[in-house]
């Protein structure tokens, strides 16, 4: 699998193979159930609905972030359910600049599975193209998902303590500059960013609709530290991460890595 973004058109073409399964990813951090909510107002025909903090996510505990990741084992059971074999090809889609999305694609290269892309531009695009939506409930589908976990794909706060001022490692900060700079901190009980980190907000790699800037764009957005041997990403509670991490794989840099429970865990530690 190479393509890790796919148009609205490739997929209404292929939307109903066999070895395709469809995830909406729709969620809104400040309204759990809006997104599920949205699903069953209409959804792209056949798509499963994959909740972030009921199964994109474990339940929060003192330390791990605001959005810890899922349990492997649980969560592969979850994408079994949904017909996910190890050659199926799992598209993921939301309406929030890849937000959601990409947290799905990046938990599959996380348990093993390379075959995880996202609709470039969301359902946004989808629906410009003049593709109809469905209120219309999958059937069920079986699978066997049997996850392979990448310990190389994360790292905790002990790894970023210790190398984030090694030279040869790059710790970035994906959330809005305000944030970075410590102006304004409407969900962490603390402000600011992890010493050393530098900025690359996750909505500058898709333009407003979430579609992709191409590949020339992302390795010229990139160009100042893809030469690092590791870049150590994280946001908030690593979520809005992953899209960062999809932008550089996109841009063929392999290099980068998830600090899974961010600032959220980070925080913790300190207050």
């Amino acid at each position: 699998m190479t393509a890790i973004a796919v148009s609205p058109q490739w997929l209404e073409q292929h939307r109903q193979d066999p070895e395709l399964v469809i995830v909406d990813c729709r969620f809104a951090l400040n309204d759990s159930q809006l997104g599920r909510k949205q699903y069953q107002a209409g959804h792209i025909p056949g798509a499963y609905y994959l909740d972030l903090n009921q199964d994109l996510s474990s339940p929060v505990a003192k330390h791990g972030g605001r959005h810890p990741l899922p349990d492997p084992t649980g969560f592969a059971t979850k994408l079994s359910q949904i017909g996910v074999t190890e050659k199926t090809l799992v598209v993921a889609y939301d309406d929030a600049q890849l937000a959601f999305a990409a947290r799905l694609w990046w938990l599959l290269r996380w348990l093993g599975h390379d075959r995880g892309a996202v609709l470039d531009g969301g359902l946004t695009a989808y629906l410009a193209a003049g593709y109809p939506l469905t209120q219309a409930l999958p059937a069920k589908r079986p699978g066997n998902f049997v996850p392979k976990l990448d310990p190389n794909q994360v790292v905790e706060i002990a790894t970023v303590k210790a190398t984030k001022n090694q030279p040869s490692i790059v710790l970035v900060d994906s959330r809005e500059g305000d944030r970075y700079r410590g102006e304004q901190e409407p969900i962490d009980p603390i402000a600011g960013h992890i010493p050393g980190a530098v900025n690359y907000c996750w909505q500058d790699v898709t333009d407003a609709n979430g579609k992709l800037r191409s590949s020339t764009e992302l390795q010229a957005h990139w160009s100042k530290i893809s030469n690092a041997d590791q870049i150590l990403v994280y946001c908030g509670s690593g979520v809005t991460a992953c899209v960062n991490l999809f932008a550089l794989a996109a841009a063929g840099i392999p290099s980068g890595k998830l600090y899974a429970g961010s600032w959220s865990d980070w925080c913790s530690y300190l207050s």
